[in-house]
């Protein structure tokens, strides 16, 4: 048993927005999105492009799902197909952000993604009472000023309002879990439905008789963390409704561990057109880390197959000095591709990673080699770029068939802008 009494209790609002690419695109064509039909897609050209987000109806009517495909959206003249605009939905998250500070302060707003906020509404009761009314007034208020409907989970934790809010909110639109009803409210829930708990952990636990979260919060601490190391202890904490992590402060105050890109490519590439493709990846991870005034020492090489064979690698590489120059680590990219490609298969993904970072300022100078020019040139490229756009210096592999910066400079997050 947990001594709860012990434990920090907070007034935390996990707030999900419903649909959200799917109802700002409703909004923007003056539709209801609880009632209309509309998918987003990548890519209306492409039948095979993911469908980014389906409204609530289209869910139900029909059963698409976030991960369906285009070609199977049904026969519907009901249904609208729109492309995906990421700068609309960043725009209209910011604004979102915005009305949430409204009520509180910065420092209690945790951003955890584009349509997924963390909010602390501690020591506000006196002004709006409690945090149900304050999860009503915030519901209300989006949905009056900003015509999108939303989610909301309320805990004395994140994790807590965070998993109550998937699992009760999101059918009753504000739902409320406290220490007190972990056992009532979680405990039977299947281990696969908690957030955290992906489809790899799950087949662990289960192979372990785990299959809800009852019987992972009654399982030995011990043989978990023997097992799953810190991961291991974390999960037990969480069974029992524990998460010590901040409910307030910067949250945007993190250390950067490494600097990486990757793209997964229109057409299947073979072995000679990949190379341009691992040059401007490795452009834009050097970017980047110049940006950030960081070198790295080890560079990392992910590579995956087409689907018609699958597999790929993943490899990495360390050099003597820090680099954050773009020869350098695209020389490495075509060591590992030479060393660990299988010579026949297709490629569909790329990735490129620098990490094991320095300060640019400690890197040292080759007594062989001019660095220093080299160097300077990079910060030069990235000025240009940074006063006349990302494409107005490239190199001329980027111009070629195989080149992949001047598709994405024309996309956020993947997708078009």
């Amino acid at each position: 048993m947990i001594d709860y009494t012990a434990l920090p209790r907070n007034d935390v609002l996990c707030i999900d927005m419903r649909s959200f690419y799917a109802s700002v695109e409703c909004v923007k064509r003056g539709f209801d999105p609880m009632t209309t039909m509309l998918a987003v897609v990548g890519d209306k050209n492409r039948s095979g492009s993911i469908i980014l987000a389906a409204s609530p109806t289209l869910k139900n009517k029909h059963g698409v799902k976030n991960v369906s495909r285009y070609f199977d959206l049904p026969d519907d003249p009901l249904i609208h197909v729109v492309e995906a605009k990421m700068g609309d939905y960043l725009k209209v998250s910011v604004e979102i952000t915005k009305l949430i500070n409204q009520f509180v302060p910065k420092e209690a707003i945790h951003q955890y993604s584009v349509d997924e906020v963390w909010v602390t509404v501690n020591g506000l009761g006196k002004i709006y009472g409690s945090s149900w009314n304050i999860a009503k007034l915030i519901k209300n208020e989006l949905l009056e000023t900003m015509g999108l409907t939303c989610s909301i989970g309320i805990g004395d934790n994140k994790f807590l309002a965070k998993v109550v809010m998937d699992l009760y909110a999101k059918k009753d639109g504000i739902a409320e879990c406290r220490y007190e009803d972990v056992k009532a409210k979680l405990w039977p829930t299947p281990i696969e439905d908690i957030w955290g708990i992906g489809k790899r952990m799950m087949r662990n636990l289960n192979r372990m008789g785990i299959v809800n979260l009852g019987q992972l919060a009654n399982y030995s601490l011990e043989r978990l963390k023997k097992r799953f190391g810190v991961m291991g202890e974390q999960l037990y904490w969480h069974a029992w409704g524990v998460d010590l992590s901040p409910v307030i402060g910067n949250f945007e105050k993190q250390s950067q561990k490494g600097f990486g890109h990757g793209i997964t490519l229109l057409r299947d590439y073979d072995d000679e057109e990949v190379f341009a493709c691992m040059l401007d990846l490795a452009e834009e991870v050097c970017r980047r880390a110049r940006t950030a005034g960081q070198a790295g020492r080890t560079i990392h090489l992910g590579i995956g197959y087409s689907q018609e064979t699958g597999g790929g690698f993943s490899r990495s590489r360390s050099v003597d000095l820090p680099t954050n120059i773009t020869m350098d680590i695209y020389n490495i990219c075509i060591q590992l591709f030479q060393e660990f490609y299988d010579g026949k298969s297709k490629i569909r993904r790329v990735f490129v990673t620098l990490d094991h970072l320095y300060d640019d300022e400690e890197t040292q100078l080759d007594l062989f080699e001019d660095r220093t020019k080299r160097k300077d040139i990079g910060y030069v490229m990235d000025a240009v770029r940074a006063r006349y756009g990302p494409t107005a210096l490239l190199r001329a592999t980027s111009f070629t068939n195989s080149g992949v910066t001047l598709e994405r400079s024309k996309k956020i997050g993947g997708h078009k802008a």
